[in-house]
């Protein structure tokens, strides 16, 4: 198994006039934003993969560091490379379908900037494709690589084969992840869902797997790189567009009239999301400016009051921390203050 950080592309791409650039088999979207430190490792990942055909599609989503003069660099010398440049940071969703119009592969992908690939992954994905014909996603075989802590394999469902609604169903609590390849027809009916900055890549992969036929596994390896400078791990607005996308995936599960029980079943999901969000609003209010305090509060209360406690489990209908309080926004807040000051109080 290929730990290393620093990979030598395994050969020089061909030209142009080549098969790949006139009939790529796989299309991988990388959306970079100021990711200088990692960019390198990630593209040379995908120029040592042992596929052959792969077409790499770099997105600049606005980088204010050196991250567009690197991989402008990697353009120039590698034929199978494409860059886009953004004058201005739009998020990962818009940056990957302005990427994904570009593509042209029978399969389509995405690595994210700080990540990589072992070298045969992406032969692997390419390959379960071919021997299962009625398989439209294919999951990469994830290991998260954490500085000082080295690689560990990621605690995810294991499977061979789901059917799409069975894949669907997993995702909405994440016992399955969402790095995976599909087949283009699927990115071209359904690319990323832009409805917020951040998380609305979450409801791109669980409205592919509802619509996929057979959703597989291969023991392709995805490394996932752990760090602090992260969306997921910034205290910033952005960790309150999870609110936003979630009521967005509400939405498409309104419009395609889905079962009273997968309703329930997100919107259970939606509204641990939004006590979570109070929490974290609470914890870290103190580094917000008096807007974002503001904006923060009025995402949870949009957020509270699109909550149907009908569709609630009653542990998180009546549970002191978690019942949704509807008549009053304030006695919500209040509850909400008093449980996460309870909790604080009973970890010290």
């Amino acid at each position: 198994m290929e730990t290393n950080t620093s990979i030598t592309p395994a050969k020089p791409f061909p030209s142009r006039s080549s098969a790949v650039e006139n009939c790529p088999v796989c299309s991988i979207l990388v959306a970079a934003y100021n990711a200088s430190a990692f960019i390198s490792c990630c593209v040379e990942s995908l120029l040592a993969q042992t596929q052959e055909g792969v077409e790499i599609i770099i997105i600049d989503d606005g980088s204010t560091d050196e991250t567009l003069s690197i991989v402008k660099d990697y353009e120039r010398r590698y034929e199978a490379i494409r860059v886009l440049a953004l004058p201005v940071n739009h998020g990962q969703a818009y940056a990957r379908n302005q990427g994904l119009a570009l593509a042209r592969g029978k399969y389509i992908g995405y690595l994210d900037a700080d990540d990589w690939f072992a070298s045969d992954a992406l032969a692997h994905a390419v390959s379960t494709f071919e021997h299962y014909p009625q398989t439209d996603c294919v999951l990469f075989n994830v290991h998260e690589f954490a500085e000082g802590k080295g690689f560990s394999p990621t605690a995810f469902l294991s499977f061979e084969v789901m059917s799409g609604k069975e894949a669907f169903v997993e995702s909405l609590t994440w016992r399955i992840h969402g790095v995976y390849m599909a087949r283009a027809s699927l990115f071209r009916q359904y690319p990323y869902d832009e409805s917020a900055r951040a998380y609305s890549d979450d409801n791109t992969t669980r409205i592919h797997y509802y619509h996929a036929r057979e959703v597989r596994t291969c023991s392709g390896v995805y490394y996932y790189r752990q760090h602090a400078t992260s969306v997921t791990h910034q205290v910033s607005l952005r960790h309150f567009d999870h609110l936003k996308a979630n009521l967005h995936m509400k939405e498409v599960l309104v419009s395609w009239q889905v079962s009273d029980d997968l309703m329930a079943r997100y919107e259970n999901l939606r509204w641990l999301v939004v006590v979570e969000c109070y929490g974290f609003y609470r914890r870290h209010h103190a580094l917000f400016t008096p807007y974002e305090r503001k904006r923060a509060l009025a995402l949870i209360r949009y957020a509270w009051r699109t909550i149907e406690p009908k569709y609630l489990l009653l542990q998180n209908r009546y549970k002191f921390g978690y019942m949704p309080l509807h008549g009053s926004w304030s006695l919500f807040r209040w509850q909400e203050e008093m449980y996460f000051t309870l909790k604080k109080a009973l970890k010290r």
